[in-house]
């Protein structure tokens, strides 16, 4: 095992968009997270201490599946507040979701599914 003297202990994230104007109203007044800037090739938010970096392009060709997620506390009640911000979740075909969006694993844990403007498929989960 290599051990850095330099640990990699903060995580950035990345993601593409072709809408930068929905994105800033997106992840800053949907989500919450703190605008910093527009770079020229980013914008730049604050989630709660960790750097999201979302790269301006031409295009966008979302990924298939979850591509960024967060672990709540509280999914039912955080749902709950993102459906007040005009998030809306997905369901998923062979999924059966309660009527919230929610969809619970067997073995106990609970994920909601929703989208960007840009068709990047994020989470909220709780986990057991």
């Amino acid at each position: 095992m290599v051990v850095l003297d330099m640990p990699l202990d903060k995580i950035v994230a990345f993601l593409n968009t072709a809408s930068p104007d929905a994105c800033i109203a997106f992840y800053g007044d949907a989500l919450g997270f703190r605008f910093i800037k527009d770079d020229g090739f980013a914008l730049v938010f604050d989630a709660f201490g960790t750097m999201i970096r979302i790269v301006k392009a031409r295009a966008v060709h979302p990924a298939q599946g979850t591509v960024l997620g967060w672990q709540v506390d509280d999914i039912d009640e955080t749902v709950a507040q993102l459906n007040e911000s005009g998030v809306v979740f997905e369901r998923f075909p062979g999924f059966t979701h309660a009527d919230n969006g929610v969809f619970t694993f067997p073995a106990g844990d609970k994920v909601a599914w929703f989208k960007d403007p840009d068709g990047n498929v994020l989470s909220v989960s709780q986990h057991v």
